[in-house]
This record gives structure tokens, C-alpha cells and sequence, in this order.
């Protein structure tokens, strides 16, 4: 008995270490809020850049980072408007985008992409789920802002959004265009190289050469910066499908630094053999890189 004792002890403690340091990651965290255009704000945090309208119908979010961060997402939004938070839509479905659902569901629908329920209900518990999903798109009309989510299929993950607000002329593009380096895609999700240019692509024909763009991770760009990052996407996988039909493997792929000429986008998060493997995997099919993480 002493020594079931101490063992329930000694989980308890590990326990509640565990969940003071999750505490104290967020502890120091502002959240940074900026005009990016009309009712459009985007707010910098820990994870994924949100979006918001903010009006006098009330607050439309995209993305809502982490649950411990939504007291103080709630409180930089008052400080632009006293309004409640009536939608979230998350742009996909991981924790450092998506965490925040089990926080706001108690004030606000949830509308997401249907894949992005069918994953966060693999491991979340049912508040965190999206309450209205869709297949294709799917428009939220509040602030006199036409909010248009449009789906980008095997892009990031399977499970993406690109979210227009029409009015204001600002997109939030998740993390199909981040600011970071190469991409993580999320190939264990749905995700794709091929689906991420594809999709941005579309979007590029589509929107107004103006438009402001809300990255997932970095600072506010333009269409000029998405194309640019496309152009990267296409030059890369280029560069790697050249090698392969020469009888590369990808380990000599590798070892010629193949993507030297694009060295500026390999950083701490996303290197250039990381993302050797998920071209390789997205040109071949065959799963030979083992970045298959994300928080």
C-alpha cells in the first residue's frame, strides 16, 4: 500500500509539474494587435496569427491560438470593441491555431472546414469541435463584411481555409502562406506541395492585386509575397524531380545542398533536408522523410 502511495504521489506531482509549465509558457505571452484594413485586425500571440472583424454586430475571429491565451485575446479585442466574439473560424486544424475552440465555444459558433472536425474529434473532447462545418465554402456576413471561407484541398493539410474578407480587402491565408521559411506540410493530415500551389494559385487569380494578406506565421504581407512564395515552391520541387530522374537518391540530394540557391528560406523551424523529404514524398508518393510532427 505504501508503495501504491508513493507511486500516486509521485503522479500527481508530474502531473501538476506539467501543467504549472504549461501555464508558464503562456504566462509572459502579449497579444499585439494591429489595423490591418477596414474592420480587419490580425493579432500576433503565441502560434498561428489571428484575424478579426471587429463591429458593432459583434467580433468574427480566425484562428484563436491556445486555450490558456483566451483571456487575453479576449481582452486585447476589447480594447478595439466591447463587442462579444460571435464566430471563430479555424483555418485548419492544429493546436497552435484550433487550441483556443475549447475556450471560445462557450461564446461563439465554431465553423470550420468538415475535415478539421473529423481530426481535432480523433483526440479533443467535443466542446473543442467545430459546430458548423462545410464542404466546399462557406460565407458569414456580420460588420456589413462578406466573410468568405473557401476550402484548399491537400494543401497544408486537408482540412484548409482561405479566408476573404471582401469589404475590408484582407485575406487570411493560414498556414497554405507562411513567413517563416519552407513550409511545414503536414503530410500525415492530407497535406501536399502540389495542393498548397494549386490552391494558391486560384487564390492569386482571384484576388485584388491590393489585397492585404494575413500569413499563419509572420508578418503582414502581399500578393507580390505569396507569389514569390509559390515561385519558391515550384523552383524547389523542380530542383529535387530534376535530381530524381537523374537516379538521385534523396540522401545525395541532400549531400549536394540541391536547394542552396533557396538557403534564405531554411530556417530553425523548416530546413532545407526537411523539406527535401517532403518534396521527395509529394513528387514519389513514397513516405522517405520523418518530419512528420507538429504541435
Amino acid at each position: 500500500m505504501k508503495i501504491a502511495v508513493s507511486w500516486i504521489s509521485i503522479l500527481a506531482i508530474a502531473s501538476m509539474s506539467s501543467a504549472a509549465a504549461q501555464v508558464d509558457k503562456f504566462a509572459n505571452v502579449q497579444i499585439k494587435v494591429t489595423h490591418v484594413a477596414g474592420s480587419v485586425y490580425m493579432l500576433v500571440g503565441e502560434g498561428g496569427n489571428i484575424g478579426a472583424s471587429i463591429g458593432e454586430d459583434g467580433i468574427v475571429i480566425v484562428d484563436d491560438q491556445y486555450a490558456p491565451l483566451a483571456d487575453k485575446i479576449r481582452a486585447a479585442l476589447k480594447g478595439v470593441a466591447d463587442k462579444p466574439v460571435r464566430y471563430v473560424i479555424n483555418t485548419h486544424f492544429h493546436g497552435d491555431h484550433a487550441g483556443g475552440n475549447i475556450a471560445f465555444q462557450k461564446e461563439a459558433a465554431i465553423i470550420a472546414h468538415e475535415n478539421v472536425r473529423k481530426r481535432l474529434a480523433t483526440d479533443q473532447p467535443a466542446e473543442a469541435l467545430p459546430v458548423i462545418t462545410f464542404g466546399h465554402d462557406v460565407n458569414v456576413h456580420l460588420n456589413g463584411e462578406d466573410i468568405s471561407a473557401l476550402h484548399t484541398p491537400h494543401a497544408h493539410t486537408d482540412g484548409d481555409v482561405l479566408v476573404y474578407f471582401t469589404k475590408s480587402n484582407v485575406v487570411h491565408m493560414g498556414d497554405n502562406f507562411v513567413r517563416y521559411g519552407f513550409p511545414y506540410i503536414d503530410t500525415n493530415a492530407g497535406g501536399s506541395v502540389s495542393g498548397m500551389i494549386e490552391g494558391l494559385e486560384k487564390a492569386i487569380a482571384h484576388l485584388p492585386a491590393d489585397v492585404k494578406v494575413i500569413p499563419g506565421h509572420g508578418a503582414l504581407a502581399t500578393l507580390e509575397d505569396v507569389k514569390a512564395f509559390v515561385a519558391m515552391l515550384k523552383q524547389t520541387r523542380a530542383a529535387v524531380e530534376k535530381g530524381l530522374n537523374t537516379g538521385k537518391t534523396v540522401e545525395q540530394l541532400k549531400a549536394e545542398n540541391v536547394l542552396a540557391d533557396w538557403q534564405s528560406f531554411s530556417g530553425s523551424f523548416a530546413k532545407a533536408d526537411n523539406f527535401i523529404d517532403v518534396l521527395y514524398e509529394d513528387l514519389t508518393g513514397a513516405q522517405n522523410g520523418k518530419w512528420r510532427e507538429h504541435n
